[in-house]
């Protein structure tokens, strides 16, 4: 295993410690940044095609031409992720991460030889650290609080579109934290219905069946699909509809859904209870089903990243 990981950067290969980009580009001016984050399961990528045209779908919007087409990217992503496994230890499953920004600014483009041109990058890191974290809370489940901050309603800002100007998640998780240090930010649109997480979904269960926003003011999760196509395979009614806070404080079972983590049970909300206070058999059944349809362990794997990320210190 080697410890250099390569990054590509606007068509080159680089060394991690080595990728940049311009004090000047428009991503760090103006958050104007599509990106994806995709993940392995036994080294191999999770509905990469899917991330890679919604990437597309949010280059289109905000008019950038990135020079590559879905497939090139898609091939740059694989030849990335090739030259990258030799870093990675056996068992060891990792994100990968699309950025593409306008680049530089034009009225900038003076410092720079043949002038400017968009930045696109690719990188793969490790979900050792992302998943340790979360090793006990897929048994326990974690604390959804609603905080003061609202989305950004899709008028103004469109959810679908994943894009880097999103400070109001990270309010929204400072305030949540306010409330408990480890509390999972859950949000709210203008008119008070439940939206999406900070960088992640949201269902709740009541009855047997399931419920979760609808997409107009969200995220459309890749997760989030996989798991409406698990709740039809397994047999499980699954409304896309408007959902107050009253839904969850009523519901048997909640969790959240994305990339990296899959499903989390949500077992608190706003301080009490979801149900019985633990992940439900509804749950539980989707977390089992992901598990066989990926060949992962998920809460097995969480917990063998704790110890390695522990006897790293």
């Amino acid at each position: 295993m080697t410890s250099q990981r390569t990054v590509y950067v606007s068509g080159e290969f680089v060394a991690e410690s080595e990728a940049g980009f311009s004090i000047f580009d428009s991503a760090l001016m103006y958050g104007d940044v599509i990106f994806e984050t995709t993940r392995t399961f036994n080294g191999q990528p999770f509905r990469l095609r899917a991330h890679i045209e919604r990437l597309y779908v949010g280059l289109r919007t905000l008019e950038i031409d990135c020079g590559l087409t879905a497939d090139e990217m898609e091939a740059a992503t694989l030849e990335t992720i090739e030259r990258n496994r030799p870093c990675f230890a056996d068992g060891t499953d990792f994100q990968i991460v699309h950025n593409v920004s306008r680049g530089p600014m034009g009225l900038y483009e003076t410092v720079f030889e043949g002038g400017v041109k968009p930045t696109v990058t690719i990188n793969c890191w490790p979900l050792t650290w992302h998943l340790a974290a979360l090793a006990e809370a897929y048994v326990e489940g974690v604390h959804a609080v609603i905080p003061a901050q609202r989305s950004v309603p899709a008028r103004l800002i469109d959810p679908k579109i994943k894009n880097r100007s999103r400070i109001y998640y990270q309010i929204s998780n400072l305030q949540a934290q306010k409330v408990d240090p480890e509390a999972w930010a859950l949000l709210t649109d203008e008119d008070g219905f439940l939206t999406e997480g900070t960088g992640s979904n949201f269902f709740v269960v009541k009855d047997g069946g399931l419920l979760t926003p609808e997409p107009r003011n969200i995220l459309r999760g890749v997760t989030r699909q996989a798991v409406l196509e698990l709740a039809e395979s397994l047999g499980l009614a699954c409304r896309e509809r408007n959902l107050e806070p009253y839904d969850v404080m009523t519901a048997d079972e909640a969790f959240f859904t994305s990339t990296p983590f899959t499903i989390m049970p949500a077992t608190r909300f706003n301080g009490h209870d979801v149900g019985a206070g633990e992940p439900g058999p509804v749950t539980r059944r989707l977390m089992k089903a992901w598990d066989m349809m990926v060949e992962v362990d998920m809460v097995a794997q969480a917990r063998a990243y704790a110890r390695q990320a522990a006897a790293r210190g």
